[in-house]
């Protein structure tokens, strides 16, 4: 198999490479640097689709998908990856954990037309669970067995909770968090180690990981067990500790020829977001950062796609490179399509914030376009250019259309309207 840094590593363009300079304007050259100093990732999908993520890219957006115990509806998760790629997500994560997990695992990535990413942890301790009845008989063998049958399935990167240590379980017991662990595989690899005393095999037997990567060309998200679940908790001690071993074991698996991302937080106050992007781009030498948000604010349940907005947009600025989308559901429910929705196109608005901030190779152009067709009055245009084609038209027909030339808010009074008149006027002089 084709390992991207490795031929990176050589000085040779690969044509996934190519096909991505194409599509976002970026020398190809350029890209392939990237890659070979770890800075940027190509995840590969189906050999028929290549994403890149990193500091030369455009910012990519994630949606999550998945089953709960609570809620298991194959369809449904279908119904919903198909409504995220409609609305260009540029990758999907199952995150099911209800239901025959390897059946519907591969039925997202055999539908899905983007690169599709999980996390094994979750499969492993849930089968775990259900046949011996206690996180306590999970082994090493049976984690690495499932993060190969995942590779080996057509996933394309895999989030691995590496950082956390026996060292972090003694800090996480005295420490004065409000939320303690919110991640759900670092609350699974926190209970095994407590439970066991051994420690966490996914560090410990990081080479193990590597090879397995090395054999799929597996992108290894290194996961944030110990990212802050409240704002309260951002930037602590554990927090860092966590970066600081993510930032070695990153290292490490860029000197092996294998593609690194590295997850970040999580709720994190907007005055900190830079702060914390610096922090883990510095100690991780410049790997791409994945970030679930940061959510700015805690009080915002049913309304955290636009918490998620706010934080990833300034996330985005700082010099995030990937940005999984957070929905209205989140903290109170399985999302439902509508909900996905909204998550993927508050996500896409955030990058596409941050692309502008960053002054990325074209980023302005469809500004630019809805408005000079805004100031026209074009509503076909403007449909075609907005981020949403199909909330556009729903809104703007809601209410009746009285007419062709103005919308329902100001009516015959529309200042564009009236200015564009003024101009064609000719001069008087009086």
């Amino acid at each position: 198999m084709l390992l991207q840094k490795i031929e990176a590593k050589k000085g040779n363009i690969t044509e996934s490479v190519r096909k991505i300079s194409e599509k976002e304007n970026v020398p190809a050259e350029k890209i392939s640097e990237s890659v070979a100093k770890g800075r940027t990732v190509i995840l590969t999908h189906k050999n028929i689709c290549w994403t890149g993520i990193g500091d030369c890219l455009h910012i990519k957006v994630n949606a999550n998908l998945g089953t709960s115990p609570n809620v298991v509806d194959v369809d449904g998760e279908l119904s919903k990856l198909d409504k995220a790629c409609q609305l260009k997500t540029d990758t999907v994560m199952d995150l099911s954990t209800g239901g025959n997990l390897d059946i519907i695992r591969e039925k997202i990535v055999q539908a899905s037309p983007v690169p599709v990413g999980s996390v094994p942890i979750y499969q492993a301790d849930i089968e775990t669970v259900e046949e011996k009845g206690s996180f306590s008989h999970l082994t090493a063998e049976k984690i690495f067995r499932t993060i190969e049958k995942h590779a080996e399935s057509g996933i394309s990167f895999v989030t691995v909770h590496c950082g956390i240590t026996l060292e972090n379980l003694e800090m996480l017991k005295k420490s004065p968090r409000k939320t303690g662990v919110v991640s759900r595989g670092g609350s699974f690899i926190f209970s095994w180690m407590a439970l066991t005393g051994k420690e966490n095999p996914l560090y410990e037997n990081f080479d193990r990981l590597i090879e397995i990567a090395k054999k799929y060309d597996l992108v290894l998200s290194l996961g944030d067990g110990l990212r802050p679940g409240c704002i309260s908790d951002a930037t602590d001690n554990l927090q860092i500790s966590e970066v600081l071993k993510l930032g070695k074991l990153a290292g490490y698996a860029n000197e092996e020829g294998v593609q690194v991302i590295i997850e970040g937080p999580g709720h994190v106050p907007i005055n900190q977001i830079f702060t914390n992007v610096q922090i883990v781009k510095n100690i991780c030498a410049s790997a791409p950062l994945y970030l679930l948000g940061p959510l700015v604010t805690d009080i915002a349940p049913g309304y955290d796609h636009i918490t998620s907005a706010i934080g990833a947009a300034v996330a985005g600025w700082a010099g995030a490179d990937f940005i999984c989308y957070v929905t209205p559901g989140e903290h109170l429910t399985l999302p439902t399509i509508d909900d996905v929705a909204d998550g993927v196109v508050a996500a896409k608005i955030a990058a596409h914030a941050g692309d502008i901030a960053r002054d990325m190779p074209g980023a302005r152009k469809q500004d630019d376009l809805i408005s000079e067709a805004r100031f026209k009055r074009d509503w076909k245009q403007q449909e075609i250019f907005s981020i949403n084609p199909e909330k556009f038209k729903k809104v703007r027909e809601s209410q009746g259309i009285f007419s062709d030339d103005v919308c329902n808010m100001c009516g015959k009074y529309c200042a564009m309207k009236i200015i564009s008149d003024m101009l064609k006027t000719p001069v008087t002089h009086f």
